[in-house]
C-alpha cells in the first residue's frame, strides 16, 4: 500500500467529475494537490471544500510553454494524474471537424504534452509517479465515437509504451480505463450507459489502483471484459455484434 501523507501530486483535469472526486479521495488520504484545469473558478470551489493542503494552477493542457511554466512554479512532485479531456458523440456520418479536432488536442496530444513537461525530470530522478486516463470506448474501434475513441486509443498505447521503458526503473507508469461515469461530459449522450458510475465510486476505484503496484485497471470490472474480451473476436464476428 502507498503512503499518500505529505506526497503532492498534479492532477489536470481536476475542476469537476471524476478528477475533482479524485483529488478530494486523494487528499483525504493525507496528499497535497495541485489541481489543474483550463478555468480557475472551479478549481478555486473545489480547493475551498479540501480538508487538506492544496494549491490550485490553472493551465490549457494543450499548451506546452504554459505546462511548463507552471510545472516550474509549483516545483517539485511526486505524482501526476492526467484526467483532462472533451468528448462530443458522433462519427463518421455527422463529422465536426472542430469537435474532433479538440478531442485530438486535449485528450491525446494534451497528454503527451503532459508527458514532455514531468517525464524529463521523473526519468533524471529514477523516481516519479504517472497515471494516465484511457477509457473501455479505446480498446478497439467503435460506432458512433470515432474521434473519442481513438484520441482514447492513443492515451492507452502511451501508457503501455512507457510501462515498457519504465516498468524497471523507479518511475511508477499506471493506467486507468474507466466506463461510464456521470459527468457533464455523458449528460451528452443519448443513449441507455450500462453500469454507469457516481464519480465519487470511480474516484476509489482509481486510490485503490494508485495504491497498488499493478500497472492497468479497468472498471467496471464485469463491463470491462465485454471490451477487452472484444479485441480477440475476428473482424467479421467484431462488427457484427459491435457495430
Amino acid at each position: 500500500m502507498r503512503d499518500w501523507v505529505g506526497k503532492r501530486y498534479w492532477l489536470v483535469g481536476a475542476s469537476e467529475g471524476l478528477g475533482a472526486a479524485l483529488a478530494r479521495r486523494l487528499n483525504a488520504a493525507g496528499c497535497e494537490v495541485i489541481l489543474s484545469a483550463r478555468s480557475a473558478e472551479g478549481l478555486e470551489r473545489l480547493a475551498a471544500d479540501l480538508p487538506g493542503k492544496s494549491r490550485i494552477a490553472p493551465v490549457d493542457v494543450t499548451d506546452s510553454a504554459a505546462l511548463a511554466r507552471v510545472a516550474g512554479e509549483i516545483g517539485e512532485i511526486d505524482g501526476v494524474v492526467q484526467m483532462a479531456g472533451v468528448y462530443w458523440p458522433f462519427g463518421a456520418m455527422d463529422w465536426n471537424a472542430e469537435q474532433a479536432n479538440t478531442m485530438a488536442q486535449v485528450n491525446f496530444a494534451g497528454a503527451m504534452a503532459l508527458m514532455g513537461t514531468v517525464l524529463p525530470g521523473f526519468v533524471a530522478r529514477d523516481k516519479g509517479h504517472i497515471v494516465l486516463t484511457g477509457s473501455l470506448s479505446g480498446f478497439r474501434g467503435l460506432p458512433d465515437s470515432a474521434p473519442y475513441t481513438s484520441s482514447k486509443a492513443g492515451v492507452m498505447a502511451l501508457a503501455e509504451s512507457l510501462f515498457a521503458d519504465l516498468r524497471k526503473t523507479g518511475v511508477e507508469v499506471q493506467l486507468l480505463n474507466p466506463g461510464f461515469i456521470r459527468t457533464r461530459l455523458t449528460e451528452k449522450n443519448d443513449f441507455k450507459m450500462p453500469f454507469l458510475m457516481e464519480p465519487e465510486d470511480a474516484a476509489q476505484i482509481c486510490f485503490e489502483h494508485m495504491s497498488s503496484d499493478r500497472f492497468k485497471r479497468s472498471f467496471p470490472f464485469g463491463f470491462s471484459l465485454v471490451f477487452r474480451l472484444g479485441q480477440f473476436l475476428p473482424d467479421w464476428l467484431y462488427y457484427r455484434l459491435f457495430a
